[in-house]
């Protein structure tokens, strides 16, 4: 079909009006590639899922929930920009590692519960152990009865995660049961020492070697708090401690091994007072003296040897308190007073180490 110039002169603009339409549906406000980077706000909200009466509703849950914040401390006074945190606090990169206190052994996986619940059920699954029981909401799975290799008398065994000392971890615990005597009831401890050590072992290796297909349970992830069991406070009278949700016995063991990983030397302990005292040995990389040189401007540490007392009390059955105290540059030297930012940054340092 031809078209005369005047045809054409009009032609055109109809033509440049129908693009431009075409590129409003196409990339205008309403557009099919429209930036939809802020439609969260227009977002409206349901009411909850509602249960008939008599049915259970324990599965249900937010499938995003918001974790609480736990380390709120803003500075008294004047504001200052904190110090970084040196990177050798959390270094540790190890997947799973069995911790031992007395009697009790357990494994602490560096991954959430909701990412070791399924790696447990997909171990017994490997190993044709058949599950007995489980129960999210309490961190629980229990196997059915089965004998072992070797062993004349049937055996059972019941996992337990717990949420871990620091935000993303867990821990796994391992009860072992023999088929005798009273079979209703769980003991509060092992009837083979041994068999528990090895299903301990067992699974951790599996967890351990599984670490790079690892599923997500949603339902284990929302039933096994993942705030963690650590925070920094501020009490009354404007001190900073480290409120720890551990017994007193493993508080006390946690924090030994974390001042050691926080590059202190332990000079000298009192158990009984609840006392490690500590010589703060400085940086041990170039990226750690990057810590010193960002607020002092040179490579010098100005805390490198100094002496402190870490204190860890039993707040109760449960709780136990940290804190830190600026000793001075001698052994004999009364408690000095140490900058708020430098106590909440040893402080921090510890904290990162404690598991």
């Amino acid at each position: 079909m031809k078209y005369s110039a005047e045809t054409c002169k009009w032609l055109l603009p109809a033509l440049m009006v129908s693009v431009c339409s075409g590129c409003g549906y196409l990339f205008g406000d309403s557009g099919v590639f429209r930036d939809k980077s802020e439609d969260y706000k227009r977002a409206t909200e349901v009411p909850v899922l509602r249960v008939p009466e008599g049915q259970d509703s324990s599965s249900l849950g937010e499938m995003y929930p918001i974790p609480p914040i736990t380390d709120t401390i803003l500075m008294a006074g004047e504001f200052e920009v904190p110090r970084p945190a040196p990177l050798v606090a959390g270094s540790e990169d190890e997947l799973v590692r069995i911790q031992t206190l007395g009697d009790e052994s357990w494994a602490l996986v560096n991954t959430a519960p909701g990412q070791v619940w399924p790696q447990i059920r997909a171990f017994l699954s490997a190993s044709d152990i058949a599950v007995g029981r489980v129960d999210a909401s309490a961190g629980l799975i229990e196997t059915a009865w089965v004998t072992l290799e070797g062993q004349s008398m049937a055996s059972r065994f019941q996992f337990r995660i717990d949420q871990g000392v620091q935000r993303g971890t867990s821990e796994l615990h391992v009860l072992q049961m023999n088929q005798a005597g009273d079979v209703d009831n769980w003991p509060k401890t092992s009837g083979s020492p041994a068999q528990e050590n090895d299903m301990l072992r067992a699974v951790a290796q599996y967890i351990a070697n599984s670490a790079d297909s690892t599923p997500v349970s949603m339902v284990a992830d929302q039933a096994i708090s993942a705030a963690g069991k650590i925070s920094m406070q501020e009490g009354p009278d404007s001190d900073l401690y480290i409120l720890l949700s551990l017994p007193y016995d493993r508080a006390w063991a946690s924090v030994g091994r974390a001042v050691e990983e926080s590059n202190f030397e332990i000079t000298d302990r009192d158990r009984s007072a609840g006392k490690y005292y500590v010589r703060f040995l400085g940086a041990r990389t170039k990226e750690e003296a990057g810590w010193f040189d960002w607020i002092t401007g040179s490579d010098e540490d100005p805390m490198e040897n100094q002496l402190f007392v870490v204190s860890v009390d039993a707040l109760d059955a449960g709780n136990a308190t940290i804190r830190i105290d600026y000793q001075g540059p001698g052994e004999d030297a009364e408690p000095a007073t140490m900058e708020r930012r430098d106590e909440q940054a040893l402080l921090g340092l510890i904290k990162g180490n404690i598991d």
